[in-house]
């Protein structure tokens, strides 16, 4: 197969690789156009999974995304990418086959970062929760009924697993490094809030602490966690909830600019090479895609949200069927939302690195209300709990950069408990 016939690849088959091809069509893309993924579905919806499927709401394979247009692909599941050869245009697959391609979209997203590696196996009874087999395993091993769940780590996907754990009448621990839950992206001051929920629901949060190891019972099974302060719990079903890596090594074995935190990407959407050039013909989006953020400075990120995915995809494929000096720079206001303890909360802009918060709306007492953040003068994000009217206008003054303190005399406002928001200090690397 010559490279002009290759057509097109997608390589990731989860929510941007779909988006991102079905974009590829709709803006007049005709020729071949393939699919890859490592895992042996179609793709399917994420969000849900810490959600309805672990409360048993929901099938695990009932979580297909919609088909918006007719792709009319190959589709290469089950087959995970392992190498590229950039010069003879190859992608290879962990099975051998090699395969020639003519452009590259990069979607492969994240993966659930692993227990650290320990001497010997991990005792069974310990899971993490990123895919659609993750959740399905974890749901049967939450129907039997365990002893007592213990959650490792107060991000989102630690809440909201908590969440389904408690609405299952499950006991709970949940044991976070961090003084409060989603600490590193609200702040403690805001994230209190979800302590005060956890702990209404009759969740055991555990702030400040960190698990050390475990230990198994005669079956091999995990009876108890011991912590890195002292003392243990008794525990026989662990979730690992410590946030998400990027398998990017084979694209650093091919030149690329990429480590765990995502593949290096220019504005428009077009990978890096070890230099820092865009790598022609190479294009990225998706959680994996590390693009420069023109609100936040240039810093550039990887985004684990819906709604970039799905954009940053559109944005990528028609940059890539698009000429060389007609390629358009990406530009995205972070956004998430999530839903946990009878509360939903919905974010916009970057919280992290705030000076000051302000709850401009409602009351943190009544776990109701809208905050806003603000670094220098000028604010960056705002997040609503239950209070979500006014979010929109608070998105476009962080788009258009306005100063902090933000709107002032809209309705029902009423500006108070202004103050740091409480972030952790940052991670060692």
């Amino acid at each position: 197969m010559s490279a002009a016939e290759a057509g097109i690849f997608v390589v990731g088959a989860s929510l941007a690789g779909l988006r991102g091809a079905e974009a590829l069509r709709r803006q007049g893309y005709a020729g071949p156009l393939t699919l890859v993924g490592d895992e042996p579905h179609l793709p399917y919806d994420r969000p849900p999974l810490s959600k309805h499927v672990l409360s048993g709401e929901l099938d695990a394979d009932g979580t297909a995304l919609p088909h918006l247009v007719a792709l009319d692909a190959q589709w290469r599941l089950g087959s995970k990418a392992v190498g590229l050869d950039r010069v003879a245009k190859r992608l290879r697959l962990a099975s051998g086959d090699e395969l020639a391609y003519d452009r590259l979209l990069i979607a492969t997203g994240a993966q659930a970062r692993p227990w650290p590696a320990t001497d010997g196996p991990l005792p069974s009874g310990i899971h993490t929760l990123r895919g659609r087999d993750d959740a399905a395993a974890l749901r049967s091993a939450l129907a039997v009924g365990p002893n007592r769940v213990l959650i490792i780590g107060g991000g989102l996907i630690g809440c909201e697993a908590a969440s389904s754990c408690r609405d299952l009448g499950l006991p709970v621990t949940v044991a976070d490094p961090n003084p409060t839950p989603l600490a590193r992206v609200l702040g403690s001051s805001i994230g209190a809030v979800i302590t005060e929920r956890m702990q209404a629901a009759g969740v055991d949060f555990r702030a400040g602490t960190q698990v050390e190891g475990f230990e198994a019972d005669a079956a091999g099974r995990v009876c108890k966690a011991r912590f890195a302060k002292g003392g243990e719990i008794e525990t026989n079903l662990v979730i690992v909830a410590l946030g998400a890596t990027r398998d990017t090594a084979w694209l650093e074995a091919a030149g690329l600019m990429a480590d765990e935190t995502g593949l290096a990407c220019d504005g428009a959407c077009r990978a890096l090479d070890a230099r820092g050039r865009p790598a022609p013909g190479i294009y990225a989006a998706g959680d994996v895609a590390r693009t420069p953020i023109p609100l936040y400075g240039g810093r550039s990120l990887a985004f684990e949200h819906w709604g970039n995915a799905t954009a940053q995809a559109g944005h990528a494929a028609r940059n890539m069927l698009a000429a060389e000096d007609d390629q358009r720079e990406y530009h995205h206001l972070p956004s998430f939302w999530s839903s946990q303890f009878g509360v939903n909360i919905k974010c916009v802009g970057l919280a992290e690195g705030a000076d000051t918060v302000a709850v401009v709306q409602g009351s943190r007492a009544a776990h109701r209300f809208l905050a806003v953040y603000g670094r220098e003068g000028r604010t960056i994000a705002a997040v609503s709990f239950d209070e979500a009217r006014w979010l929109p206008a608070y998105a476009e003054r962080i788009e258009a950069g306005a100063a902090f303190p933000p709107i002032l005399g809209a309705t029902d406002q009423s500006i108070k408990d202004t103050g740091p928001p409480g972030f952790p200090e940052p991670r060692s690397r």
